[in-house]
């Protein structure tokens, strides 16, 4: 294999051929996000490209030779990105899982006491504060949303600086530790507050509108939660990683939470048409457009050429990709979504639509 490589790149060389490509059998490796393995049979190296690929070759491990030729490999074969909600149960150990659910009570039993808890939280005085600049809820809501929206992605900008200075886990516990307060507090106001601001539309006697929403809110779900595919890295059990996703969701938009915010929105426009509803349902909006081209940066960041093949081959607008044509879906492209993460967020989607009541009474519990 090592002769082969050294022999093309010494023809290459003394060719002069800076951007022919030349096709040469290469070692494949198992991609284990795959449900199959995935053999790459034949790579393309260019005279620039060449020097740093054939470093693959020393790698002696875990190496399988494919002998397929390469027109019978599989399309998914060209993936660049990882296979999304892949869940390998094989690979799970109790230890994980009896951390992350450790950490997973620590944590909110840290945001409870600091923040929630009416008599030991800063939570009420915090809202306060917020209250002394406007006693108007829409105004409130968008404050409260502006600091979280800053937060939030001002933290994932700083995230490479702040990994190097105190590691990838101790980032997302700080990172977590920031976000989860500003999420709940705006969670709560919205419960409380649902109904404040002027009326504009009434839809709720419309025959059918109840499933409508229903199924709105539903499908929601499916867009809102893929960066919570692996959750043992969101309580930092395994180190955090920012993922290039391609498969699933993915194909249908590169930033599924944005059309994800967009349904959830308009579902609860169609069942509280109010100002306050309008109002929240802009900025929720207005800081997913944003994280759109945000996030484009913050992958290109990390990724470099591997997005822009990403890039090239999704789309921000869903479907918008397919229907261009640079967006082939496998024949099997059902098969994606029947992976245990989609089964977990069908379960929290019921979950969320029955746990509405206890919500509520949360939130009258809480004041906020």
């Amino acid at each position: 294999m090592q002769t082969t490589l050294q022999s093309t790149q010494r023809l290459s060389r003394s060719q002069g051929l800076r951007s022919q490509s030349v096709n040469v059998r290469a070692p494949c490796f198992s991609y284990s996000p795959r449900l199959h393995t995935l053999c790459r049979g034949h790579l393309r190296y260019s005279s620039r490209q060449s020097s740093a690929r054939t470093s693959l070759a020393g790698r002696s491990p875990q190496i399988c030779w494919a002998s397929q030729p390469e027109a019978s490999i599989d399309q998914d074969s060209d993936l660049v990105g990882e296979d999304a909600a892949f869940f390998d149960v094989q690979k799970q150990t109790t230890k994980s899982w009896t951390l992350f659910t450790g950490l997973l009570l620590g944590v909110l039993a840290l945001i409870y006491v600091a923040w929630v808890d009416p008599d030991t939280g800063v939570a009420n005085n915090f809202l306060d504060s917020l209250k002394g600049i406007s006693s108007n809820p829409e105004v409130v809501m968008l404050l409260i949303l502006g600091m979280f929206a800053a937060s939030h992605s001002g933290l994932a900008y700083l995230r490479p600086w702040g990994e190097d200075l105190i590691g990838a886990r101790a980032y997302r516990v700080i990172f977590a530790l920031v976000s989860l307060p500003l999420a709940g507090l705006a969670l709560v106001y919205f419960i409380n507050h649902r109904y404040s601001g002027t009326p504009l539309w009434n839809l709720r006697g419309v025959p059918g509108i109840h499933d409508v929403v229903w199924i709105l809110n539903f499908i929601s779900f499916y867009f809102l939660y893929p960066s919570t595919f692996n959750i043992l890295e969101v309580a930092a059990v395994d180190k955090p990683k920012v993922h290039l996703w391609e498969t699933g969701i993915t194909r249908i938009t590169r930033h599924p939470q944005n059309t994800g915010q967009l349904i959830w929105c308009l579902g609860h426009l169609l069942w509280i048409g109010n100002s306050f509803m309008l109002t929240t349902s802009a900025a929720l909006v207005a800081h997913h457009v944003f994280a759109c081209y945000h996030g484009d940066f913050r992958l290109e960041r990390k990724h470099g050429k591997a997005f822009e093949s990403v890039k090239a081959r999704t789309s921000i607008v869903p479907f918008q990709a397919i229907w261009e044509g640079r967006q082939k879906l496998p024949s099997d492209y059902f098969r994606e979504f029947f992976r245990v993460p989609y089964v977990a967020v069908t379960l929290l989607a019921f979950g969320t639509y029955w746990g509405h009541p206890l919500m509520q009474s949360a939130g009258h519990w809480l004041g906020w």
